[in-house]
């Protein structure tokens, strides 16, 4: 006496099968007996078919879907791959480079100190300038590499503005007095410090400056630091150098700034360089929340500028009150410093670097080697390097820290100048950074930094 729904195969008249899906409902006579039915039948072949090539759509679908993902993980692990090679060899490349430029340029300086004859000291000064010109090529290209990977970042450290600035005069007088042209500075006094990439501002600024002596045969060339906006957490500073110089056809000016352009790419163009440096400046602008660009009037002179903005720092900058970085290195004369670096003429160049301070220098050819010597004797600051063999300088650097007498500074001495480097070194326990080659004031402020605050 129930309803019955179901389906089946059932065969037309002219011998053809077709699918079924049936209702058949009882009719009961007044005795209650079932003498008749009502069946209600549907032809449910093209809907079976249907159903049927939806299932294997799907089947198909999910296939295609677990092949394509299969491939996209097989292209993104080579991508990955990819980047990390490049990385790899970034990092070697840097290394490999700078380690010999470290011993060209620390061997001048120490062999400056020991030459009177004028014309032996005026080579000197050129295979100096040479080597800082090259260097200065190498950190473009490997700029521009780590950008395209994609392996670029800004550092943030404390600096005053004045003693930037003492910087960039110092290492752009030279270049401009050859030529006879006049360089000015223009930039108002900050009481306060700032945070950043001192090394990329130094690096930009240097680049304007070093373009404008470049192309001009005379005049002034100018460095003017304005102040856009500030309040209490970070201050916009906009720099610009203007030039007398011949000035630059719009047409060229435009393109300027795109990677590997130049003003003159002709065979026999007057001066040389990669054309990497305006782009790395727009980038670093862009980095730090600013903007580069140009202008200029052909005949009378160009003015490149960028935007930078920076935070403020929490404390005035230290001073140091004009005492040269050696002198005040030379305060520490007796203390007892560990230098841990595997490349002989290296370890010669800075020992005898820390040496005319009166510091006294134990050398170590590795980490292992670094951290038994630390064991056995006491060290008021260790120079270690990162690249070694046996051990390297963070796993040193770790196992220091382990120790009951691991509270010393310990400063990282690498050709790797990278942020990434930086960011490792600093997660292992280092205390500061000093990228290779090595700049002997540099090296004379930072360990006298460190030892001020050791108690004697």
């Amino acid at each position: 006496g129930q309803v019955w729904r179901g389906e089946f195969s059932n065969r037309r008249k002219d011998g053809s099968e077709y699918d079924v899906a049936s209702t058949v409902s009882l009719l009961k006579d007044e005795e209650g007996g079932p003498p008749r039915f009502v069946a209600v039948q549907e032809d449910i072949t093209e809907k079976n078919r249907l159903r049927e090539e939806l299932k294997r759509y799907q089947g198909e679908l999910e296939a295609l879907v677990a092949s394509r993902t299969a491939d996209l993980a097989s292209a993104l692990e080579a991508a990955e791959a990819a980047s990390r090679a490049k990385s790899t060899f970034l990092a070697n490349m840097s290394h490999e480079i700078r380690t010999p430029l470290n011993a060209m340029i620390g061997l001048t300086h120490l062999l400056r100190k020991r030459i009177s004859d004028p014309q032996q000291r005026e080579w000197l000064d050129k295979i100096e300038t040479a080597g800082e010109h090259l260097l200065a090529l190498i950190n473009d290209v490997l700029d521009m590499a780590k950008i395209e990977a994609g392996k670029f970042g800004l550092a943030e450290e404390p600096f005053a503005l004045d003693a930037l600035l003492d910087e960039v005069r110092a290492l752009a007088t030279s270049g401009a007095l050859q030529k006879g042209i006049a360089l000015e500075f223009d930039a108002p006094h900050m009481d306060y410090a700032l945070c950043g990439d001192r090394l990329r501002l130094r690096q930009a600024l240097l680049n304007y400056l070093g373009n404008a002596c470049k192309f001009i045969e005379r005049g002034r060339v100018r460095l003017r630091v304005r102040c856009e906006a500030e309040n209490a957490r970070e201050v916009r500073l906009r720099f610009e150098v203007e030039d007398t110089g011949p000035g630059i056809a719009p047409e060229v000016l435009a393109r300027l700034f795109s990677p590997f352009e130049q003003g003159d790419a002709s065979s026999t163009r007057l001066h040389g360089g990669t054309g990497l440096g305006l782009a790395l400046v727009k980038h670093f602008a862009r980095l730090m929340g600013g903007e580069a660009g140009a202008s200029s009037t052909p005949g009378v002179g160009s003015t490149f500028w960028f935007t930078a903005s920076l935070k403020r720092a929490a404390a005035p900058p230290r001073s140091i009150n004009g005492v040269p970085p050696l002198a005040r290195l030379a305060q520490h004369a007796g203390k007892r410093v560990l230098l841990a670096e595997d490349e002989p003429i290296n370890r010669e160049v800075i020992s005898e670097l820390l040496a005319e301070s009166g510091l006294l220098v134990d050398v170590a050819e590795n980490g292992a080697e670094a951290v038994e010597r630390h064991q056995h004797r006491r060290y008021d600051l260790i120079l270690m390097g990162v690249q070694m063999p046996v051990m390297d300088g963070l796993e040193a650097t770790r196992q220091i820290r382990a120790s009951p007498k691991g509270g010393l500074p310990i400063i990282a001495l690498t050709a790797n100048a990278f942020v990434e480097d930086r960011q490792r070194c600093f997660a292992a326990g280092m205390s500061d950074f000093l990228p290779k080659p090595v700049d002997p004031d540099r090296l004379y402020e930072t360990l006298a930094n460190w030892l001020d605050k050791r108690p004697t």
